[in-house]
Order: structure tokens, then sequence, then C-alpha cells
């Protein structure tokens, strides 16, 4: 079989590395990816020119496309490949909008009395948002309607000193259209914490895998601005240190009843689904959801599948996705970012010496993102640019291996030490039975 995967990340670096083994892989990315070029045969190209995607798939007779970013699933891309034939593991233009129009997402809630969700309201115009934000008695988050690359969203205690700099920033994302429309969502502010559940949708069915907690912070502690995420971890269980299987299983449900609304509204949703909940002290709300794997959560369950990924991605565009297997694995991965990010680019354009050999004797996987290859050198960008994941019976191991392979990446880069320590994992256990107690 012939697949390819759109993308150019570490998040497609990963879903790459699950399917070579099985099919003959083809990638179509807009730098020069050193993991994903290895191992596929490759076109440099902007993933988001569809007519391109669409032409390299059809001169390489691809069986089937794995989309990885969320910016081609909102041009559709998975429309124009399924007229040409080819099967796409990725949910169309339609179904999509779960992730890339939020008003979508939370009328959906809405209308098919689905549980989890929380208070909103959607505006076009700077005076009745700024009266909404007045007039409610919570800390409040503003939101764009459309894709930000994770970096839209603005949290009222956080990122927002009052409901004046809310005000100040709903006007801001309506004036100059940011996420690509002059509207903006104002949701009430969620206490609890933070995580994640992906799962394998094939229209009909879904099969949920292990929780994960992604760290969007840039610096420990969890302070900082909100970046596309400086890693996360996953437990052997499936679950969570402070995540019980009842609420993992609420939110499992909310994500059912949210497949089954959407095949309603607009068409069955293929693909993979991301739910981001928020555990509060009356259970799980779902906070957003976003049309594919997320990145860093995918390094977390993509190296656990058990059963092959390619049989499953089959069964996805098939209709016949009935079970998939997963190592009982902790799993903890950090970014290492280039300096300055998220806020500049002082560590941008620099060389990247990885040692590959010492970092696979340690036991750790190399995901490669936002870098590119010229000349056998490997160059940083602005953004993140190699995730290291490693596996192990408990989390604490895993990040001992984890953190022991980050010496082995020189350059003008960054990465947060605390992720999946001991020390921030009981934080968030103290946290939610601070919360559980309220």
């Amino acid at each position: 079989m012939r697949i390819l995967v759109v993308g150019t990340g570490a998040r497609e670096h990963a879903i790459c590395q699950s399917i070579a083994k099985d099919a003959e892989l083809y990638s179509i990315m807009s730098k020069h990816n050193p993991g994903i070029s290895r191992i596929s045969k490759f076109h440099i190209s902007n993933e988001n020119d569809i007519p391109s995607v669409e032409k390299y798939a059809l001169e390489n007779k691809v069986d089937m496309a794995i989309i990885g970013p969320e910016a081609p699933l909102e041009k559709g891309i998975v429309n124009s490949l399924e007229k040409k034939g080819i099967k796409c593991v990725g949910p169309t233009k339609e179904a999509a909008r779960i992730e890339t129009d939020k008003e979508f997402m939370r009328n959906l809630f809405q209308d098919y009395n689905i549980n989890g969700s929380l208070v909103y309201k959607v505006f076009d115009n700077v005076q009745d948002a700024g009266k909404f934000i007045k007039d409610f008695d919570k800390d409040v988050v503003v939101k764009p309607i459309g894709l930000t690359g994770g970096k839209g969203v603005k949290i009222v205690g956080e990122h927002l000193k009052d409901a004046e700099d809310a005000k100040n920033y709903a006007k801001e994302v309506i004036d100059n259209k940011i996420g690509g429309h002059a509207r903006v969502v104002i949701e009430e502010r969620l206490i609890g914490e933070e995580f994640t559940v992906q799962a394998l949708v094939d229209g009909d069915h879904l099969i949920p895998m292990p929780a994960a907690q992604d760290h969007p912070h840039a610096y420990e502690g969890d302070i900082g601005p909100i970046t596309g995420g400086m890693g996360s971890y996953s437990d052997k269980n499936g679950l969570l240190p402070f995540l019980d299987k009842k609420s993992y299983l609420e939110s499992v449900k909310i994500m059912e009843e949210t497949i089954k609304a959407i095949k309603t509204e607009v068409g069955p949703y293929k693909g993979i689904l991301y739910g981001q909940f928020m555990l509060c002290n009356d259970g799980p709300r779902l906070v957003e959801y976003n049309a594919r794997f997320g990145d860093p959560e995918a390094m977390n369950v993509l190296p656990l599948i058990n059963s092959s990924f390619v049989d499953l991605c089959e069964d996805i565009v098939d209709g016949t996705l009935r079970t998939a297997n997963f190592k009982p694995l902790a799993t903890v991965c950090k970014y290492i970012v280039p300096n300055g990010y998220p806020l500049n680019a002082e560590g941008s354009n620099q060389v990247l010496n990885i040692n590959e050999n010492k970092i696979n004797e340690l036991g750790a996987l190399i995901y490669y993102a936002a870098v590119n290859q010229n000349n056998n050198e490997i160059y940083t960008s602005s953004s993140r640019a190699l995730a290291l994941v490693a596996m192990d019976d408990n989390i604490a191991d895993a990040e001992k291996v984890c953190e022991a392979s980050t010496q082995y990446v020189k350059g003008e880069v960054y990465h947060r030490r605390d992720v999946g320590t001991l020390k921030l994992i009981e934080k968030r256990i103290q946290h939610m039975h601070e919360i559980k107690s309220i």
C-alpha cells in the first residue's frame, strides 16, 4: 500500500515512523524534515497548496493520505483528494469545523444537548462583547473563532490582568480578524486540570487512546507565554495520576456523542479526534476539539500502538474500526525549542547538533519538528525544533531517560526540565484535591 503523509513537524514524523514498516511511504512537507526524509519518498511543497498535494498524490498513485496539520483540513484537502479516489485519514472540510470554527463546536453541544459544555457567547461587535465581559460574574477566556496555531487563546488571571484587559483583547480579535474572522468567543474560565483524550474515529465507531497531559506554558513551573506545547506525559494504565477511570470514560462519552452530532449535522467524521478537557470539581468539561492528532500528544500514544497503525488507518477509512491495543507503558515527551521561543526568533536559523546514537542508546525516541536540513546540517526555525520521547514502566523512570537524552542536543535551544517530574505531578494531584474539596 502507498500512503502519503501531509505535514512537516514532529507529529507527522511520528505518524510516518508508525507506518513506515508496513507501507510504501510518501510525504509532502514544507521544509526538509530529516526524520521524515530518511524513511519516505518526499516532496518539498506547501502542504496548504491543495492542487500541488493532489498532483503529487496522483502522480505517485497513492492509495491513502493521512493529514497531519489542521490548516489543510480547513482548506478542504480531504474533499479534494477523495474526489480523486484517494481515501483519507482526516475529516472533510465540513466535519473539521469541530476545530476550525469554535462557534460551530459550541453550538453543536447546545443543539444536541451534549454534556461537558460551558457558558459561552459569540460576538461580532466590540460593544456587546465588552458588556458581556463586564456583566459576567466570573473570569473569562477570550478566543478567536478560527485557527491561531494554539496561540490565540487568552485567559483572565493568566495572560489578561482583568476584565478591562479581556475587553481590549476581544476588540483586538474583532478589529484585526485574528483567526480569520471578525468574531470572538467569550467563555467562562474553567478551574481544574487539563488533559487530552485522542481517539480513532471511522464515522460511527470511536477508539480512545491513553490520556495525556500537555504543558503549554513556555517556562518551568507553568509560567510564561502559551506555546504549541513544551512536552507531555501519559501513564501506563491509560489514565493520569489525577484522572480516574470514571472521569476518563465520561470524556470518551462526550466524544462519542460529538461524532454522532457531527454525522447528523454535516456527515461522517473520519480520522483522529482530539478532545482537550478540563477536569473540574463536577467532572470533565470540554475546552476544545482538534480535528487531528495533538502535538506533542501524538508522540505519547503512537509509539504505544501494539497493532499495525496501517491496519487501523484502513479501518478508519473503510468504516470497520473495532479495536486497538496499546502497550502498558508510561511516556514522557520533552520539546527542544530555540532560544526566544515563542516570543522572538533569537535562536532561529542556528545549527543544531544531535547525537542520535547516544539518544538511541538511552532508549529514547527522536521526532524532528520545525527544522530544516540543508547540506547535511540541521537548522532551527522560529518554532519548536524536536521532541524527545521515552517509554518505561512508570512516569518517573520515563522522565529520567527523556531528560538524560536532552544532553545530546546542542545549540541555541532550551527545554522544560520539569515535564513529567514527580514534583510537577504531585502539584497536579494536590491541585485536583483542592478543587474537589471546594
